[in-house]
């Protein structure tokens, strides 16, 4: 009986060729090693877009919602700064940073400053909110806007806005004029 299923056997599989490796195909094709640890490298080193705009995120100075911001730049006198706060220094553009993302506003105030520069503006408004962070940080824009705005070679000074133009919500920015037409800073 035993001879009978072998011999039953061996005539099914007659024609049937021996397999020459011992490995299931997955249908997946194989990895390509040297890709595979490239990939795992790169992933381990962060590769970040480095802007080099002059305004840095190293250190912020966190502020809370309702505190007044001043600042003025080595030689500004203090009587402009004081018309500045007093809103006597008319300003010729505004900006509006509600909303946006910290690298937005960022990318967003550098251009408005060079702008006004180009076209010779001797004074803005920024207005950066104050909304309080969910974590009970101070406000993150304006925390952003006022350290920023300490490293724009730029800016002469800036102050609190007057609760008419935005309160403690905007600043008023005094930005360096270039020499043009003969006319003096």
């Amino acid at each position: 009986m035993q001879d009978d299923d072998f011999s039953l056997f061996k005539a099914e599989l007659r024609g049937i060729k021996p397999i020459k490796h011992d490995r299931a195909d997955t249908g997946k094709p194989k990895p390509n090693k040297t890709q595979l640890a490239a990939l795992r490298q790169a992933a381990t080193v962060g590769v970040k877009e480095i802007k080099v705009d002059g305004l840095s995120d190293q250190f912020v100075i966190d502020v809370d919602p309702e505190d007044s911001l001043h600042w003025a730049a080595n030689g500004v006198q203090e009587g402009q700064m004081r018309k500045l706060k007093l809103g006597q220094i008319p300003f010729e553009g505004s900006l509006d940073l509600h909303g946006m993302t910290v690298e937005k506003a960022r990318d967003t105030l550098w251009e408005f400053i060079a702008e006004a520069n180009r076209l010779e503006v001797r004074c803005v408004r920024v207005t950066h909110g104050k909304a309080q962070r969910k974590n009970g940080r101070g406000p993150m824009i304006k925390s952003h806007v006022n350290t920023w705005l300490r490293q724009h070679p730029q800016v002469l000074g800036f102050t609190s806005c007057q609760a008419k133009h935005g309160g403690t919500g905007a600043v008023y920015v005094m930005l360096k004029r270039l020499m043009m037409d003969g006319r003096d800073e």
